[in-house]
């Protein structure tokens, strides 16, 4: 009971459809015994900062899809986004993410299953946000920076998740290397193209 209360008073710094998702997705993993989803989705204070950081824009690129939780909340944030999502590795328990979500917002999510590390299609649209949560090993996260900086807009934002997670110092270790200028929110890292 502790833990649904607890859970409750994070959801108020998302907006009213997004905290509705977390819930259900959240009740869900557990009832599935989805452990996964429950410990590797961004918490509700993360995202928030990520939808705060996504406000304007509509070409938004996710490395590292998961169970989707992330993709849908940003496509559940504005009806005029549409998010390509990369992961090599489709996870089962996704679909049933996508369909809590309904048609609406699963028809947004493009959903590509390739390493990040690949870079944008030909013909793809500048990416005004992309959004770092892929593997968390300072290589890997290196490599995907490199395969996506030309790709951003003029004033894209790349957001580093789990960057304070000390589980991760990879994404801190590569943030680093690559000299970045930017600021620390709620465990997030952010840096603006110019």
């Amino acid at each position: 009971m502790r833990a649904n209360v607890r859970l409750l008073m994070s959801l108020r710094v998302l907006p009213w459809r997004i905290a509705r998702f977390y819930w259900r997705a959240r009740r869900h993993a557990l009832r599935s015994g989805d452990h996964f989803s429950l410990a590797s989705a961004a918490r509700p204070g993360e995202l928030a900062e990520l939808l705060a950081l996504a406000a304007g824009r509509h070409v938004v690129v996710e490395l590292g899809t998961g169970t989707a939780w992330s993709a849908i909340a940003l496509a559940l944030d504005d009806d005029a986004r549409r998010i390509v999502s990369y992961d090599p590795s489709a996870r089962a328990e996704r679909e049933r993410y996508l369909d809590l979500a309904g048609a609406r917002v699963r028809e947004r999510i493009e959903l590509r299953a390739e390493p990040d590390s690949r870079g944008p299609r030909a013909g793809d649209q500048p990416v005004q946000l992309l959004f770092i949560d892929s593997e968390h090993a300072r290589a890997p996260v290196l490599a995907a920076f490199a395969a996506w900086r030309q790709a951003l807009a003029p004033g894209g934002v790349v957001v580093f998740h789990d960057y304070a997670h000390p589980a991760y110092p990879g994404v801190r270790e590569a943030v680093d290397e690559l000299g970045l200028t930017g600021s620390e929110r709620g465990g997030l890292f952010v840096w603006q193209a110019t």
